[in-house]
């Protein structure tokens, strides 16, 4: 029996019929818990490294920068370490984003998701043998704890199925909705992070200690969910399983007339097993246009300073006058309007599409972080100590406005269009990719933030602001409007009839000819 549902109208051009299904709802929402762990550990390492605790233990020349009234404000946090304390989480995921490739593509979304929920929860099991209490000074100087800290980060790289499961398992009409419950999931995953850091720089002098460790809450949730979700019928039909995929996608979308999707999907898998190096397929000239979206986006987004300033938005209000606890608790409210602006994101980005929510925000960003210069150009100096309640009041306005800007905009779609944009036969190696270049861009600014505020003060500001014009004009000119389009029919329907990337394109290994697909299922069968 279908599951119930009410009906997805379908726009013109789309063939499939869709309902709006509670397991397909149910599903996402178990999915999406995967960006919480994400979204704890962006959260978590700014708070820890602004703690007193944590900085006389492991970086006790910061805390003494910290507490002369000689220096400048700005480069008080300035240390290499210190910024590779936060940085280096991404680093090692790096290498782990081809072997998660490998298993979504062979394993399945669902237990590549389990793989990385089991693989946290490991971890931060042994946290407490990982990060020893450093009671000598020379434990100080080894920082054996934090090459232990730097391979737990590795699971980051095994969240690449998350999108993927939410874009191939959602129906088109509100794809972009439940994908953006993966961002929506990282910003509380960071408001989350942000609380408990409130919480813990109460707790002395082992407060930063719980704060790293209960990061296995999320990796709970995750693993837990994935026990009970089903794979996507796109992947179970590209491993060999038609039958079961063609019951699924029955299930998911409410019907038994799913022939025409089951058709596509059938052939798009044809020419994924005809694809034996899916990395190396990523380079020919068909390909080259998701690929250069896909990494453009994902500099674009840390170009923007954001995950900067969710990394470091206590040391950054800190240094911009706040004392400690009003530092943890303006990151907070920041956390908090993160969470809630991506809801705007859920609501309107099937209804207006990715590109107009996008250059909106230009808009708003840019204005935002001029704003944020000016002000800091004003009031912060390299020796003023605190800022007057009202410039105070204005800083978190002024940064609450970004990070909401950001949160409907290039936090979730920078996830949701490269999740939804390749081919079958690339799909896994393609979000591989776009996973590892977020998390080799994330590394780069997270490393090189604190020292760029340094050196460059309120111009830091001035600098994100001229990289959000230059990426919204790109958005401008070269990112096509993919809402509402099967995912299976994104070359002929999106990228062959682009005004630049169409010259791209060719039939030559990339056309679905779904007319032979019944034939395939047969001889599958």
């Amino acid at each position: 029996m279908p599951a119930g549902g009410f009906s997805v109208s379908a726009p013109p051009g789309m063939e499939f019929e869709a309902k709006i299904t509670p397991i397909v709802v149910t599903s996402c929402v178990m999915a999406a818990t995967g960006g919480l762990m994400f979204g704890y550990d962006i959260g978590v390492s700014g708070g820890v490294s602004s703690m007193e605790d944590f900085l006389r233990e492991f970086f006790p020349t910061v805390l003494r920068k910290k507490n002369e009234k000689k220096g400048s404000n700005y480069c008080k946090f300035n240390d290499q370490g210190l910024q590779l304390f936060t940085s280096s989480l991404y680093l090692a995921g790096l290498t782990s984003t081809f072997f998660a490739s490998y298993t979504t593509r062979n394993l399945g979304r669902r237990v590549t998701m389990l793989i990385a929920g089991a693989r946290l929860l490991h971890h931060r099991c042994h946290f407490q043998r990982c990060c020893p209490q450093p009671r000598h000074t020379h434990h100080r100087q080894d920082p054996a704890w934090l090459r232990r800290w730097l391979c737990q980060s590795d699971y980051d790289a095994f969240v690449q199925a998350v999108p993927l499961f939410l874009s191939e398992i959602a129906p088109p009409r509100i794809r972009g909705g439940l994908n953006a419950l993966f961002q929506l999931n990282i910003t509380f995953g960071i408001l989350f992070a942000n609380l408990v850091n409130f919480g813990t720089s109460k707790i002395h002098p082992w407060g930063w200690r719980l704060s790293l460790s209960l990061a296995g809450i999320p990796a709970v949730l995750l693993t837990a969910s994935a026990l009970f979700m089903v794979d996507t019928p796109n992947s179970l039909i590209e491993r060999g399983m038609p039958e079961l995929g063609k019951a699924v996608l029955k299930k998911i979308r409410g019907t038994d007339n799913v022939d025409p999707e089951f058709n596509e999907i059938v052939e798009a898998s044809r020419v994924a097993r005809n694809v034996k190096h899916p990395f190396r397929s990523l380079l020919q000239p068909r390909n080259r246009p998701l690929l250069a979206i896909t990494v453009l986006l994902q500099m674009f987004q840390q170009m923007t300073g954001i995950n900067a300033i969710m990394f470091y938005a206590p040391v950054l209000f800190t240094t911009l006058g706040f004392k400690a606890d009003a530092a943890l608790y303006s990151a907070v409210i920041t956390g908090a309007v993160n969470a809630l602006s991506t809801l705007v994101s859920v609501y309107t980005v099937d209804r207006v599409g990715r590109r107009m929510l996008l250059l909106d925000a230009g808009v708003q960003m840019f204005l935002s972080l001029v704003a944020m210069a000016v002000v800091m150009r004003i009031k912060v100096t390299d020796n003023s100590d605190n800022l007057d309640r009202d410039w105070a009041i204005m800083v978190v306005v002024i940064i609450c406005n970004f990070v909401s800007s950001f949160a409907w905009s290039w936090g979730p779609l920078v996830w949701l269009i490269p999740s939804e944009t390749f081919p079958l036969e690339t799909r896994s190696a393609g979000q591989s990719i776009s996973v590892c270049a977020n998390l080799l861009f994330t590394f780069v600014f997270a490393q090189a933030f604190l020292s760029m505020l340094c050196h460059l003060k309120h111009f830091i500001f001035l600098f994100s602001a001229v990289c959000v014009v230059v990426m919204s004009l790109f958005v401008l000119l070269f990112l096509p409007e993919t809402k509402n389009v099967p995912i299976e029919e994104m070359a002929e329907r999106v990228w062959k009839r682009h005004w630049f990337w169409k010259r791209f394109m060719n039939d030559e290994g990339n056309s679905h000819r779904v007319s032979g697909a019944n034939n395939i299922y047969s001889a599958a069968i």
